[in-house]
């Protein structure tokens, strides 16, 4: 990883160096558009590279799915809410104390991207960029974005990236997100580095197009356990221990570790090209298309002397490693027409090797140290906009291998003005589930499984969406889930009192388990004065309790927005409210990277107050957070991420976000 940090450093710093803050956006709103450089009035005096002209629109953002947006420089109350560590709205999360250690989930989605298992370790994937997570630019001149905040205690964060075109039609891009951080705790540090470097390409004839990345990254924590103590020492709210580097902790030498690279491409020829007269607009064209995707990752777990919380252990010093290497390659034929829409069917080939370095007899059950195989699948796609009615569908099916499922993707959408829309959507997948909860070895004894018996998990979920400039956004999901794989505590396993994380392991649910959410956003403004609100409801059937999620999540911010000083700077500062209604919060395994099911402790129930001053200078956005200021408003603690993780007291912390145009 310090390769590609050291390279990013070299390019960063020699091409940032000559680059002048020189768009002036707009403060409050998206669509505002500030002229760079003024047009000339002899048109034919302007050649193709000229950045002549140039508007914030000319600064493109592009999705996996090739959404495209363009770069936003305001300042508004949903950055705000994105100014974190993952850089998105984390409202159906909750971090634990230090900034890179998991998240306990508030709300819920069951919704697959993808056909495929995936390595498992869950808790520590939250910050892991995925495939669909990859972005892409088309800049009109160099443009860099630079975020940064402090972190708790001997540390920082920056996420730092680098775009430039070297013609209209070819774009690279480089990124690094950096961060390492102490914390609060004893044992407690964490630090993670993704680097990231993009590729985006159109001919001049428009028939060939190409996107690629390069991703490599790493997160690594220490993990303490949670608190040996947390009755006596955390929730009694005992002075003697506001000190939290005084309490006790569960382990003093174990950490875990997520290791990835990937190498992405995906590319389509067009065969036949006709536009619409003389025009340029495309009215039928025959494509072929190809993605490659290699991907290689493991999970490690660490322990410099065996600790009797996770039960017997084969040797003193544990060292447990999952490794998972993927190769995916889909050829296909892409047929679009002005008329009928775009149609796509595809085959594709999915190699996977999920190892460890030994074979296991457990029991007189031998635990095999590979998971190897391919599978073959067939796919299909079909998009087509009539006016402001929408249609989308995707189908992927496997036909051969052990892992054979299939996933189903359809949505229906219309816009009834530019101010409101509606979206109906249905998605059913089949597939095994994650590689950790088919095959695990450990050091330790209990931490050992092949559970042949696990069948397909199955997710069918229906989905609408009302989006009203006047009335808000209104977002549903009705999700059934057969044969839901989760972890618990094994039964099996005799436990003695303070021993509840001696044995957890996978098991799958045989009934039917059905979950309703619900979502609604609306802000109202008075004058310079608003308040934004967030308020979600779930519900959970099920005939064993498998699934813990809150029934009520709800956040609250009431802000005051203002040019100031002669319109030099433009500031929101306000109040946050949040609250989750108390249920049985998952409990969190370090040894597995997972949360599991625990139906005894009851957490939540708490208020978490944040007050925040904000400001924009020109592209400039500066954030200054008191978080969790009411932490100490009561005589005992009960802010808990989950079972012995406290969650954050309260810290002032600081940063910004800047863009640099050449």
């Amino acid at each position: 990883m310090k390769y590609y940090f050291s390279f990013f450093l070299i390019c960063f710093a020699t091409i940032v160096s000559a680059q002048t803050d020189s768009i002036i956006s707009a403060k409050k709103t998206d669509t505002v558009l500030k002229k760079i450089r003024p047009r000339p009035k002899n048109k034919a005096s302007v050649k193709e590279g000229d950045t002549l002209g140039v508007t914030i629109k000319d600064y493109k953002i592009i999705t996996y799915a090739r959404d495209t947006t363009y770069l936003d420089t305001t300042l508004t109350i949903r950055k705000e809410f994105k100014y974190n560590y993952l850089r998105k709205d984390d409202f159906e999360l909750m971090p634990f104390a230090n900034v890179g250690q998991p998240y306990t989930k508030l709300g819920v989605n069951f919704n697959r991207a993808t056909l495929y298992p995936r390595l498992g370790a869950k808790a520590k994937h939250f910050n892991y960029a995925e495939v669909e997570d990859i972005k892409y630019y088309n800049v009109a001149t160099p443009m860099s974005d630079l975020f940064f905040k402090t972190t708790f205690e001997q540390g920082q964060l920056l996420d730092a990236m680098l775009t430039f075109n070297t013609s209209r039609r070819l774009n690279f891009s480089l990124g690094f997100k950096g961060f390492r951080s102490l914390g609060k705790y004893q044992i407690n540090q964490a630090e993670s580095g993704n680097f990231k470097a993009t590729t985006n390409y159109l001919s001049k004839n428009n028939r060939y197009s190409l996107i690629g990345h390069i991703a490599a990254q790493d997160i690594v924590t220490e993990e303490n356990g949670g608190l040996a103590d947390a009755e006596l020492q955390f929730a009694s709210g005992d002075p003697d221990f506001s000190d939290r580097g005084r309490l006790d902790v569960l382990f003093v030498d174990a950490k875990n570790k997520v290791l990835g690279k990937r190498y992405f491409l995906e590319h389509n020829y067009k065969l036949l090209r006709k536009s619409k007269d003389s025009s340029r607009v495309e009215k039928t064209s025959l494509a072929l298309a190809h993605t490659f995707n290699y991907e290689t990752k493991y999970y490690q777990y660490m322990q410099n002397e065996d600790n009797s919380y996770f039960g017997e252990a084969f040797l003193d010093e544990v060292n447990d490693k999952a490794v998972l290497k993927t190769m995916y390659n889909q050829i296909g034929a892409q047929f679009y027409n002005a008329t009928l829409g775009k149609l796509e069917g595809n085959i594709s080939l999915y190699n996977y090797n999920y190892y460890f370095n030994s074979v296991l007899v457990k029991e007189d059950k031998i635990i095999p140290s590979q998971l190897k195989g391919e599978e073959i699948s067939l796919g299909g796609n079909y998009k087509k906009q009539i006016g402001g009615f929408n249609v989308n569908a995707d189908i992927k099916y496997t036909i051969s291998g052990n892992l054979t499922g299939n996933i189903f993707n359809g949505s229906a959408s219309y816009s009834f003005n530019p101010d409101t829309s509606i979206k109906f959507g249905i998605h059913s997948s089949s597939r095994m589930p994650d590689f950790n909860q088919i095959l695990y070895q450990s050091e330790h004894l209990n931490y050992n499984w092949y559970n042949t018996e696990f069948e397909k998990e199955k997710v069918n979920n229906l989905n609408f969406e009302l989006k009203s400039k006047k009335w808000g956004l209104l977002e549903g999901n009705l999700t059934t889930l057969n044969k839901y794989t989760y972890f618990k505590i094994n039964p099996d396993v005799p436990l003695g009192e303070g021993e509840e994380s001696i044995a957890v392991k996978p098991f799958q649910e045989g009934n039917s388990v059905n979950h309703i959410k619900v979502k609604y956003q609306k802000e109202i403004r008075l004058g310079k004065f608003a308040l934004h609100n967030t308020i979600m409801y779930q519900n959970v059937a099920q005939t064993n309790q498998v699934l813990n999620v809150p029934e009520l999540v709800t956040r609250n911010t009431l802000y005051f927005s203002s040019d100031v000083f002669k319109k030099a700077m433009y500031i929101q500062t306000g109040i946050t409210f949040k609250y989750f209604s108390s249920y049985n919060i998952d409990a969190y395994n370090p040894l597995l990277g997972e949360f599991y099911i625990q139906n005894t402790e009851n957490l939540g129930g708490y208020p978490l107050l944040d007050f925040f001053i904000n400001a924009k200078v020109q592209q400039t956005r500066i954030y200054l957070k008191a978080e969790h200021f009411n932490s100490s408003f009561g005589k005992t603690n009960n802010h808990y991420a989950a079972p012995n993780y406290p969650y954050r007291d309260f810290v002032i912390r600081f940063g910004l976000v800047w863009n640099f145009f050449s």
